[in-house]
């Protein structure tokens, strides 16, 4: 047969329509976008403040610098300009109780989202999760206001690299998870309840 013979068909379908873009539009293009959930931590004692920010990507690799977007508007972002130091917490997949924290919970002061055993102390005077996938100890750099956010960049002078735990992401307003483990998985599929401390070779 000729291929001048041969005919493509699609499946009919509705296409979506395009819209302008507008605050309602915009933030729901946004939620398909999968996210890395981070704790960007601030101060020591009464001063600690923070936030939960899934805004958060490299800049450069040399030097070491990344970015965080921050809502001018929130509690914390004046403790930028004022303290100049900020520790940026990858959050495990059973971390999602400190995004949650540091979320602006209601009712919950800003240093009682720090729950003393799980912290630890930093060179700059700050503090990070000890069991967070990753940690980036930074000085800020540069605030970028642009809006109803600033762009925070963040020089990175010390790094902490965690375990192996997989990564907290949110996608669609939801919280999940990106890397198991065998035991995750064995789990999540109904092979041994959580905290039987058997190992399957799957």
């Amino acid at each position: 047969m000729s291929s001048t013979n041969v005919h493509h068909f699609r499946p009919h379908c509705s296409e979506p329509a395009l819209t302008e873009a507008d605050e309602k539009t915009f933030r729901s293009a946004m939620r398909q976008l999968a996210s890395g959930v981070c704790v960007i931590t601030l101060g020591v004692g009464e001063e600690r403040t923070g936030l939960t920010a899934t805004s958060v990507a490299p800049l450069s690799a040399d030097p070491p610098t990344l970015l965080v977007c921050v809502d001018r508007a929130s509690s914390s972002y004046p403790a930028f300009g004022r303290l100049g130091a900020f520790a940026v917490n990858v959050l495990s997949a059973d971390q999602r109780e400190f995004a949650e924290r540091f979320a602006a919970r209601p009712g919950l002061k800003e240093p009682e989202r720090y729950p003393d055993e799980v912290w630890r102390a930093l060179p700059n005077g700050g503090s990070c999760l000890a069991d967070a996938v990753a940690v980036l100890d930074c000085e800020v750099d540069e605030r970028i206001e642009r809006h109803s956010h600033a762009i925070v960049i963040g020089r990175v002078r010390r790094v902490l690299n965690g375990g192996a735990s997989g990564a907290l992401v949110l996608w669609r307003g939801a919280y999940d998870q990106v890397g198991w483990g065998r035991d995750e998985i064995a789990r999540a599929i109904g092979l041994f309840p959580a905290g039987s401390g058997a190992l399957y070779n799957i």
